[in-house]
């Protein structure tokens, strides 16, 4: 099956020296184009929900779309949690077959962060399966969620959080943001360091707004998984949008749902073919 545990993924993403993509979900169209894509793709990358998202089907629904496509895939995947806010958010996703698992306590003060993280770490280890914590907070809106703090990681913190919480991976702000609202500016600089502190690979969020060149620059770091969603729901969106105002008589769901899945189809296969376009050897 291709559905695999998060380390298997992370480790076979460095084995073969690609970034995972990591593509954010909510309804059946949307996680059927992202496994396509990935499928299409031939290579590993990450299918991930939201608890703010997670309100249309719940845990259960999503594990079993997505367990029922990977019956038929190879390319190796895994399901993962994105932005679990709560231990409960993490007990849930964990509970329902999630295969990999993010705590967000960055918008806690650190020891608080660290302890919700360790706490975390602990319960997903009984499991065997892989932590990402966030360090830093990253500015910029998802979904109706606004966070207009802008703080980057500190790399005097990086060491003692990732030794303390035992975190599988670690996800930084260096000038990363979510949705549109606001233009990204990587800061290598910032980037390098903790590429070079951090005993875990990093994780980037925000690539919705990220050009395909910075995204390539950012592969040759100690980064391992890079997070999309607004691009596949503004696809989705706009699809449908551009099919009503094309003809507001249209009463064929399928058909308008199809076209809307495969757009977003097509804007995850580009996209992790242009995040790994140095690392491609078809």
């Amino acid at each position: 099956m291709a559905l695999v545990n998060g380390y298997t993924l992370i480790g076979e993403a460095k084995k073969q020296k690609t970034l995972a993509g990591a593509f954010n979900t909510t309804n059946l169209e949307t996680t059927l184009a992202i496994l396509d894509a990935i499928e299409e793709s031939n290579i590993p990358s990450m299918v991930q929900i939201a608890p703010t998202n997670i309100v249309l089907s719940g845990y259960k629904y999503i594990v079993d779309m997505v367990r029922n496509r990977a019956n038929t895939m190879k390319t190796p995947f895994c399901l993962h949690l994105d932005h679990g806010k709560t231990f409960e958010d993490v007990r849930q996703a964990v509970e329902a077959g999630f295969t990999s698992i993010m705590i967000d306590g960055s918008h806690l003060p650190f020891e608080e962060n660290i302890q919700l993280t360790k706490k975390v770490v602990d319960f997903c280890g009984g499991y065997n399966i892989p932590v990402e914590a966030e360090l830093g907070a990253i500015t910029g809106k998802e979904d109706d969620e606004v966070n207009e703090a802008d703080r980057k990681t500190d790399p005097n913190q990086v060491l003692e959080f990732v030794k303390r919480t035992g975190c599988a991976t670690l996800a930084v702000s260096v000038g990363n943001v979510h949705g549109f609202e606001q233009q990204p500016k990587i800061d290598f600089d910032l980037l390098g360091k903790l590429s070079d502190i951090s005993p875990v690979s990093l994780v980037i969020h925000g690539g919705s707004g990220i050009d395909d060149q910075t995204l390539q620059k950012i592969s040759q770091y100690n980064v391992v998984k890079l997070n999309i969603g607004g691009d596949l729901r503004r696809a989705y969106i706009s699809s449908i949008g551009k099919q009503y105002v094309a003809n507001n008589n249209e009463y064929n769901l399928i058909k308008v749902l199809l076209k809307a899945k495969g757009d977003v189809q097509q804007v995850v296969y580009n996209k992790i073919l242009s995040m790994n376009l140095l690392n491609i050897h078809h």
